[in-house]
């Protein structure tokens, strides 16, 4: 029998397989090859992948206010809890995880950890079933007690945990156990070997939460802990004061591991208004330093910008898809507290012509014109049928034959006349009593309403009768009742995208993380779609260590959620279609991970 390849030669193979066939720094092998290198470790350097020119350049507290406007208020800041990017993105000043995403799909040494765990470094078994991470020496919280270990398993245990219902948790699948070896080193095992050593511990989501601030708030009453909007964290910033809905402020955390960091001495996180108000002012008024998600017509964005003497954009491709999501349960109010519960059924999105349905709507779908139209074909995105992207190794070619991606009113209405679904006198189609009337909600922001419009002619040309709702961004990505993770609507449209770890990503169209009461609606499936084929495909990809192998499962999981219909891809847009003022340095834009990734590095010119 031939003994078990050395760790070097596993490297060595990976390195043969991608990196020579002409994929240089493919992220779908980067993974793999960042577990076989040793990068360099970190505490108080620059962060990996960000601004050389930040180390001494300034002082700590040099800067004054950094003016932060999200047009989307965060009304939450434990990440843990949270369920939109803006807040997300405001924890992050303050939490952090063991290591980032880096801006070219690996770790990157600027959190918790000493440095990034590798075969060669013996952070990470051979057999990649076991990983070690060490703490930063002398990490401290931002109220001055020591970080240990036992906050990072307290923080698996708060993950896993199936009553708190961490939006997260799926960072945990396939965990054996963590464990805490020593005060500053944890060890995390995984069940298999694993194509992602670094699932648990690295970017948004495993944010490291303080045990002795939060162990009173596992369980049910996790949701309404007050903890979660004022957390205790290692990052740069230390919370000072949190409006919610409104704005949060900061001062610097004097505890930071870096002393000549950060450069700002406080930062204003401004929540509200709309997307164009944020572009003028980052182009026209200057009145803010950094303005996040440029949602705005094309056209008008690229006129504000030309015409800027004020700011910059920041737009870079990603893996983030604007999409419309349908609800597989029925979300009529008479049924109370069965609403949009996985128990029941849509009256046509589900069940016997349930298919049928979908692809009719997906083939009245014009995505072509509301990429061109409204993104600028390439300025911040470009029409997509594919869920899955941010590299050309995982992204499928299948789809552009698929009939539920080509825009076709007249093959639509065929599909239902062929059925059964009959046009009234009113234009609105019905069989068996039901009419195909849809109530379809998004975030208000003019763009995304003009979105509305196209799609509400396309798919009322083919029978359907639409009602538009749009709701605050601070309610929709939340858990209140309009909220899309409750979706009490057939119909809804947002933006996410996967980071380098794609099993976490495609994960959230799975049974186990279907939103509903039990799990206070904090899981990712919020379609209440259940496939147990594409169950199986996922865990499939959780144990295979082959890339391309997993590359291929990606495609073959994305294809399901294309041909079921189980959502319509619409644009791929940029991750970061923001803007910044010119003197505003250090932003490195990371299509993998939070803006605020390296908020630390952020400093200002004259």
């Amino acid at each position: 029998m031939d003994s078990a390849p050395s760790a070097r030669e596993v490297c060595e193979l990976v390195e043969k397989r991608y990196l020579r066939r002409g994929l240089a720094l493919a992220v779908t092998a980067s993974i793999a090859l960042a577990a076989c290198t040793t990068p360099a470790t970190t505490g108080t350097s620059p962060s990996p992948g960000a601004s050389a020119t930040t180390a001494g350049t300034f002082t700590r507290g040099q800067g004054g206010e950094l003016k932060i406007l999200y047009w989307q208020a965060p009304t939450i800041l434990n990440t843990h809890q949270a369920t939109g990017t803006k807040d997300y993105d405001a924890a992050r000043l303050i939490q952090e995880p063991l290591a980032s995403w880096g801006v070219d799909g690996k770790p990157a040494a600027n959190g918790l950890a000493k440095e990034i765990p590798t075969v060669a470094n013996g952070g990470v078994s051979k057999d990649f079933t076991t990983v070690t991470w060490k703490l930063v020496d002398g990490l401290k919280w931002s109220d001055g007690s020591p970080v240990t270990a036992d906050d990072v398993v307290f923080t698996s245990k708060y993950m896993a945990d199936t009553d708190t219902a961490d939006p997260n948790s799926d960072f945990m699948s396939g965990v054996k156990s963590v464990v805490a070896t020593n005060a500053s080193t944890v060890t995390v095992t995984y069940e298999a070997a694993t194509a992602n050593p670094y699932q648990f511990g690295t970017g948004g989501g495993n944010e490291i939460m303080q045990k002795a601030q939060f162990e009173k708030c596992l369980g049910a009453k996790a949701s309404e802990c007050p903890e979660n909007l004022k957390p205790i964290g290692t990052g740069p910033y230390k919370l000072t004061e949190f409006k919610s809905g409104d704005v949060v402020t900061y001062e610097i955390n004097t505890n930071y591991r870096d002393a000549k960091k950060p450069y700002f001495k406080t930062v204003q996180f401004k929540g509200g208004g709309d997307a164009l108000s944020a572009a003028r002012a980052v182009f026209q008024t200057g009145d803010v330093d950094y303005g996040w998600n440029l949602q705005v017509e094309a056209p008008v964005l690229k006129s504000l910008i030309q015409g800027s003497s004020k700011g910059d954009y920041l737009g870079k491709a990603s893996s983030n898809v604007e999409r419309v999501n349908i609800n597989f349960a029925n979300p009529d109010p008479a049924l109370g507290d069965n609403r949009s519960e996985p128990t029941t059924k849509h009256p046509f999105f589900n069940g016997p012509d349930g298919l049928i349905v979908r692809q009719a709507l997906a083939m009245a779908t014009d995505r072509a014109t509301i990429g061109d139209q409204l993104y600028g074909n390439g300025l911040t995105g470009t029409s997509t049928c594919n869920q899955l992207l941010g590299n050309d190794d995982w992204t499928s070619k299948n789809t552009a034959s698929m009939s539920v991606c080509k825009f076709d009113t007249a093959a639509a209405n065929k599909l239902l006349d062929d059925n059964g679904w009959a046009k009234g006198s009113d234009g609105v189609r019905a069989k068996g009593g039901i009419k195909l009337n849809v109530l379809f909600a998004t975030t208000v922001n003019a763009l995304r309403q003009k979105e509305q419009d196209i799609l509400k002619a396309n798919w009322e040309a083919v029978g359907f009768k639409v009602e538009l709702r749009s709701i605050s961004a601070g309610v929709f990505f939340s858990n209140a009742a309009d909220g899309a993770n409750r979706f009490y609507y057939d119909l809804s449209m947002f933006t996410n995208g996967s980071t380098p770890d794609i099993t976490g990503y495609m994960a959230g169209w799975t049974t186990k993380q279907i939103a509903q009461k039990s799990n206070n609606w904090n899981q990712n499936n919020y379609h209440r779609y259940s496939n147990p084929a594409y169950d199986a495909i996922v865990e499939q990809m959780r144990t295979t260590t082959d890339q391309a192998k997993l590359n291929q499962l990606g495609i073959q999981a994305n294809d399901i959620l294309i041909k079921d219909v189980v959502v319509i891809p619409l644009v791929n847009r940029f991750q970061v279609a923001s803007g910044k003022s010119k003197a505003l340095q250090g932003t490195n834009l990371n299509p993998w991970d939070s803006e605020m990734w390296n908020i630390a590095d952020w400093y200002k010119t004259p």
